[in-house]
């Protein structure tokens, strides 16, 4: 640690740098999982192809370079391949330096895991509306486990806390449990309100593994987030739909057909909105947001001691 703080005295640019690299680095293995795990292939073998089957060489494969390098086209076949690339990789070195300037270092390593898991699982969820089980379950797993390894996480520090591993798994088993079964409550309302499933397990599995890295509060968090990130979304969306040309073609070399469109239209995937209240939560509000619901407890305590 102390080397870690003399490193950042003499060179503050070094760390923060090194994170966004290694988030965009990440985020190009994301991609390879966004595209093979739903399709039930190795994310080991092969190696990184073009869609016309050929190898994709390394210089050709450096995180968000190459796409602009090529222009969005392949070497081998000069096909188009989609601007999603790169930004997800950006993205993803983006969240891994915000993890490093806003945290301490261990805490910040396990938000760079947490954030690499929703970005993989908003991905698919866009692409496929499911979210598989080793991003939900798995999520609320790794963030148990990284709960009990490194209490940081939660706020409890091994000097000042004799059992900072437990209470850190408590407070992570209570995130689960309470982020969980608030979502499915809110599922079943609104299927038997509306009289259809309004909202997919996935969801209720992921805000879980949310709540084991962030706890309740920032499990009740971003559900409310999300919701309202999706309502801007959506607006944007809607706007963007009614000034672009009726006679507009997709850019998309592959041509969507109409049963999909009119899918998309009726279903909205909220995965994606739960992982951005997360994230919001975490790199921004996580303070105030605990001052919130601390002014709740307080209050609780009180009329608790009347009665």
């Amino acid at each position: 640690m102390d080397t870690l703080q003399f490193i950042e005295g003499e060179f503050p640019w070094l760390m923060p740098t090194f994170a966004f690299l290694m988030g965009a680095i990440v985020g190009s293995f994301l991609n390879v999982c966004i595209y093979r795990i739903p399709a039930g292939k190795s994310i080991v073998s092969p190696g990184s192809t073009c869609a016309c089957g050929q190898p994709i060489k390394w210089y050709d494969n450096i995180p968000i370079l190459s796409w602009f390098i090529l222009r969005g086209r392949a070497r081998c076949c000069k096909a188009h391949y989609s601007f999603r690339y790169p930004f997800v990789e950006a993205l993803t070195g983006f969240f891994f330096l915000a993890a490093w300037l806003s945290q301490s270092p261990l805490k910040a390593i396990c938000l760079m895991l947490f954030s690499a898991l929703l970005v993989c699982a908003s991905f698919i969820d866009f692409d496929h509306m499911e979210i598989p089980d080793r991003f939900s379950i798995g999520l609320a797993a790794v963030g148990f486990a990284v709960s009990v390894l490194v209490p940081e996480l939660h706020d409890f520090n091994r000097s000042e806390y004799a059992f900072a591993s437990v209470n850190a798994a408590i407070r992570s088993s209570i995130g689960i449990l309470i982020g969980s079964s608030i979502i499915l409550w809110i599922a079943l309302l609104a299927e038997a309100v509306l009289k259809k499933e309004a909202m997919g397990f996935g969801d209720v599995k992921l805000l879980g593994g949310i709540g084991a890295f962030l706890g309740w509060q920032g499990a009740i968090f971003s559900i409310f987030g999300g919701a309202l990130l999706g309502c801007i979304g959506i607006l944007v969306w809607s706007i963007v739909k009614r000034l672009r040309p009726q006679n507009e073609t997709s850019s998309s070399p592959t041509p969507v057909k109409d049963s999909e469109n009119e899918e998309f239209e009726g279903h909205i995937p909220f995965g994606p909105m739960l992982s951005g209240g997360a994230l919001l939560y975490v790199f921004l509000l996580e303070r105030e947001v605990l001052t919130y619901f601390s002014q709740f407890e307080e209050l609780y305590r009180e009329v608790s001691q009347r009665l």
